[in-house]
């Protein structure tokens, strides 16, 4: 068969396609793609590289990945925009962000389809008689779909914007972002426009989700909603302030009147303890230090930004409650991950091990540190004798191969990189 009478709609581009298509629906190889893309996009639209913003962004891609994917072997193309990629655009119309941005973000993101579909061809050794015939009906379903998908998306975006700025919502969102961005702004108008007292103590804290809920971005802001209310409550404070972040997400303030309340929140590990049992799966929450005025609205929510970092890098479902003050060593040490790991491996040496021997030696080193290096006050915390602890001791110093006063600081700080990231 020549390669003249071989169409984009033939039998065999069609085989050769599905087969192609069951290969990249695969988890992995799906997630490869998405993730190409996604760093494609965001590299050239900065905006999107906002933790809830590229979470969104991800779940859009995905969908629309799996959708386009189904059909590339229909003889129709009658394929419906997934709901994900709907709330990416209802994202960046709560957002505040102009039209513009969706259409820069489905321009570049048409770019990088095509970009990874060329090298897909060129890896995959395309029989040379059908290879024209491929890439035609790739690109032509591609730019299709793109093209439809800006269409109607672009009259979600509207109506959600419109909606957006008819709302209270859209005033506290724009006055937060002011706030949090430092622009001067008047104390008593900006709290009339957020309906919140900005002159007293704040203790900010973030929400997410770990997965979207079955009923969409509402049911996700409603679940958060009643998390940052029972939370509140539980911390004696009915002045709550929220605005969403994304479909999943929301920023969230507390307002405390008593600055000794305040400090006895920012106490370490006070809030874990507080909140220990009251907050449930799938949400979970990354809290600040309380400070107070403006400038403490906007410290008290980077801190717990912070927090949310550290607690997506942890190991394993991680804790429901993380706070700043608790990991903010391991933060600072972990901006640079591979400078950090390098730490753990030069201070803990063998007792950077995942074995229970190296994780029964590393709790007792915490807890040595943590005790002003008293055997006794060890013991106590630990549960067990106090030889058991002085035996304990100095098997760690030979495998540490010195004394553990000669690296005692860096020890704490591997120590606390190790508790909040994992070996």
């Amino acid at each position: 068969m020549s390669a003249g009478r071989i169409g984009p709609n033939s039998a065999v581009v069609r085989d050769w396609l599905a087969d192609y298509v069951y290969e990249t629906m695969r988890t992995e190889t799906l997630e490869q793609v998405v993730d190409r893309l996604d760093s494609a996009i965001v590299a050239r639209v900065p905006e999107l590289a906002d933790r809830d913003m590229s979470r969104d962004l991800a779940a859009s891609t995905r969908a629309h990945a799996r959708t386009m994917l189904s059909g590339l072997t229909s003889d129709t193309f009658e394929l419906a925009i997934p709901e994900e990629a709907h709330a990416f655009a209802r994202t960046i119309a709560r957002r505040g962000f102009d039209l513009r941005l969706l259409l820069r973000t489905y321009h570049v993101g048409m770019e990088a389809v095509l970009d990874y579909m060329t090298d897909a061809v060129e890896q995959r050794d395309v029989p040379q008689e059908i290879e024209r015939a491929v890439m035609l009906r790739l690109f032509d379903r591609s730019t299709k779909w793109v093209s439809m998908s800006v269409e109607l998306l672009t009259e979600t975006y509207m109506e959600e914007r419109e909606r957006v700025l008819r709302a209270a919502l859209n005033r506290r969102t724009e006055t937060v972002h002011a706030l949090l961005s430092g622009e001067e702004m008047d104390g008593d108008q900006a709290s009339i426009r957020l309906g919140y007292r900005l002159a007293q103590q704040h203790l900010a804290f973030v929400l997410w989700t770990d997965a979207s809920e079955p009923g969409g971005d509402g049911e996700s802001t409603g679940l958060l909603d009643r998390a940052a209310a029972r939370v509140a409550g539980e911390l004696g404070s009915a002045k709550l302030l929220t605005v969403p972040s994304g479909a999943s997400g929301m920023w969230a303030w507390i307002g405390l009147e008593d600055a000794a309340h305040a400090a006895d929140l920012a106490a370490p590990g006070r809030l874990a303890r507080l909140l220990a049992g009251h907050v449930d799966a799938p949400v979970r929450v990354a809290f600040g230090v309380p400070a107070a005025r403006a400038g403490g609205f906007r410290a008290s929510h980077r801190e717990a930004v912070a927090a949310r970092h550290v607690a997506e890098l942890a190991p394993g479902d991680g804790s429901r409650v993380t706070v700043y003050r608790d990991v903010e060593i391991a933060y600072l040490a972990g901006t640079d991950e591979a400078a950090m790991r390098g730490l753990i491996r030069r201070e803990l040496r063998e007792l950077a091990g995942s074995d229970a021997n190296a994780v029964r030696l590393r709790r007792t080193l915490h807890a040595y540190l943590a005790s002003h290096r008293s055997p006794e006050a060890t013991a106590k915390l630990l549960g067990v004798h106090k030889n058991t602890v002085r035996y304990r001791i100095q098997r760690i110093e030979e495998l540490l191969g010195h004394p553990i006063e000669q690296r005692s600081l860096p020890l704490e700080v591997a120590l606390a990189c190790v508790d909040a990231y994992g070996v």
